[in-house]
């Protein structure tokens, strides 16, 4: 009789984990990082570069969204920032476009990386060589 109540109660444990993980999954699902997912670079001039780039995000509305994305030097340095002025919603994944970044010649790869109003940084980025 024991061992059958305590069966029973690592029985009902587990199903109640396993339900309380299913059902968090879904808000975990939506509340990620900014990952890159495409980049395209074309040049437009001497040193100067139009950038493509395709981000996925569970944007839940105005509170957290993805509201911007960087093209960076290898040194650190913020070459340019595309600003998302509203949330992407039900455009997942989503295409913006940055034209006029100066790059110094002597820059052969950058990285692109994007950011939402909750966890700032911190998704997939992605290195792009130059045109």
């Amino acid at each position: 009789m024991h061992k059958t109540l305590l069966n029973k109660f690592v029985t009902n444990a587990l199903a109640t984990v396993l339900w309380l993980a299913l059902s968090i999954a879904p808000i975990t699902a939506v509340a990620n990082e900014v990952d890159v997912v495409d980049v395209k670079v074309q040049k437009s001039g001497a040193g100067v570069y139009r950038f493509n780039v395709t981000l996925r995000h569970g944007d839940t509305g105005w509170k957290h969204y993805t509201n911007a994305w960087d093209v960076v030097a290898p040194d650190g340095k913020v070459l340019g920032t595309r600003v998302l002025a509203h949330p992407h919603v039900n455009e997942q994944p989503f295409t913006r476009s940055l034209s006029g970044v100066k790059i110094p010649m002597k820059i052969k790869t950058v990285t692109i990386r994007a950011y939402d109003l909750v966890h700032k940084y911190g998704g997939k980025t992605m290195q792009v060589k130059l045109p």
